[in-house]
């Protein structure tokens, strides 16, 4: 079944484009009848029948019951058959990795969480991950043989297109996917990780609907995901949303990216890490501050946790970033006009500390006209929108036209 599916739709035929189409609309709405998706593609009912029923026949679709209607005859409702393929997802982090799979529809059926991971740029790293996922692939109870992509979520510039990553693992000519692709012996793609959690957001969680979003993504570093009329928005390389890239300070502070006084510098969780570290060290008492005097690394689930426990310096911190933030979101607000701002990334996870003062500052800063068409929220899939933004993206990635 999985070389026929791939090898149908390698061919590129009018047929194979509109089989694509199908799928497509199906991944991004559910299930619907023959007569809603017609419409959709702008193909009459019998052609739309004639692929229905021929897919449903290859097993990539199933009938699921039937639409309940006022009087008349109750149509068909259609949607993709969960055991067709899987698709594997890959979320890389600072310091470990998620990693899951999806089945046809979507649905997450397993995934580890926190995988240890030394998330640096050698060529060990790039073997330990191949390892990683091999291993995975071993553990599940599904056909190894069904497995049709997998995706992999990487920090800074990616171009999904063409295959290459440009801030890691960027050793050879060849595109990251194809050395990869060469490692697992699966097909693979890459993505950049803020606009897979913008993906995942957009299917799977706080979307309501809305078809012009941005998602903030506030993790060890800061990146903006861009949705503009229901399409998540790219750029021509693939290098969209590089918010924490932007100068902002006259701060001296060095940025990973080489460059001073980036936003990443002020709003980010490695500036929280440093912030508190320095505050520690002029005399301020944190709940962590044993840890900072044994030399322990700190991480963000640490100071998250804090938070929780009432930490005042935590707390003052995380409000000082999501001011910082809230300015600069101000701006893209009055650029953007979008409706719906989602705030995500391991900051989140602190809620209302952060949340709060991003609301304060873009109702200071922002456009009254142009902010109240705007509302802001935290993310609903959390330290999981990752995930699950790369498994869906694993999955679309194949029928994209």
């Amino acid at each position: 079944m999985p070389h026929l599916l791939l090898k149908e739709f390698e061919k590129g035929s009018k047929n194979s484009l509109i089989k694509k189409r199908i799928i497509t609309h199906y991944i991004q709405n559910g299930c619907s009848t023959i007569t809603e998706l017609s419409k959709e593609l702008d193909l009459s009912v019998p052609t739309v029948t004639k692929f229905i029923d021929e897919m449903c026949g290859n097993g990539y679709l199933n009938v699921y019951g039937k639409l309940e209607t006022n009087g008349g005859r109750h149509p068909n409702l259609y949607g993709l058959n969960p055991e067709s393929g899987y698709f594997i997802g890959v979320d890389i982090k600072h310091s470990s990795l998620h990693i899951g799979v999806v089945n046809f529809r979507g649905d997450l059926i397993d995934k580890k969480l926190d995988v240890p991971f030394k998330n640096a740029n050698t060529k060990e790293s790039l073997d330990a991950l191949a390892g990683i996922i091999q291993k995975f692939i071993k553990t599940l109870s599904i056909n190894s043989e069904k497995i049709l992509n997998i995706n992999i979520n990487i920090s800074g510039r990616v171009n999904p297109a063409s295959g290459y990553s440009y801030s890691i693992f960027n050793f050879e000519e060849r595109p990251l996917a194809e050395v990869l692709r060469e490692k697992l012996g699966y097909n693979v793609t890459i993505e950049n990780d803020t606009r897979a959690m913008t993906y995942g957001e957009y299917l799977q969680g706080n979307v309501h609907g809305e078809k012009n979003i941005i998602f903030v993504n506030v993790s060890w570093g800061l990146g903006i995901g861009i949705i503009v009329d229901g399409r998540i928005y790219t750029g021509k390389s693939g290098f969209a949303g590089e918010f924490g890239h932007v100068v902002s300070y006259d701060n001296e502070v060095l940025c990973h990216c080489g460059k001073k006084g980036c936003l990443e510098t002020e709003a980010s969780g490695s500036a929280l890490i440093r912030k508190l570290m320095e505050r520690e060290a002029n005399g301020e008492i944190s709940l962590l501050s044993s840890r900072i005097r044994e030399k322990n690394a700190l991480t963000l689930k640490d100071v998250i946790a804090a938070t929780e426990k009432d930490d005042v310096m935590c707390i003052d911190l995380i409000e000082d970033i999501g001011n910082n933030l809230g300015k600069h979101i101000a701006g893209l607000i009055n650029i953007l006009n979008p409706e719906l701002v989602i705030i995500g990334g391991a900051l989140s996870l602190t809620g209302d500390y952060i949340l709060q003062p991003i609301k304060t500052a873009v109702r200071k800063y922002s456009l009254n006209l142009v902010n109240r068409d705007t509302t802001i929220v935290i993310s609903k899939l959390g330290d999981n929108a990752g995930l699950i933004g790369s498994c869906l993206i694993s999955r679309s990635r194949m029928f994209e036209e």
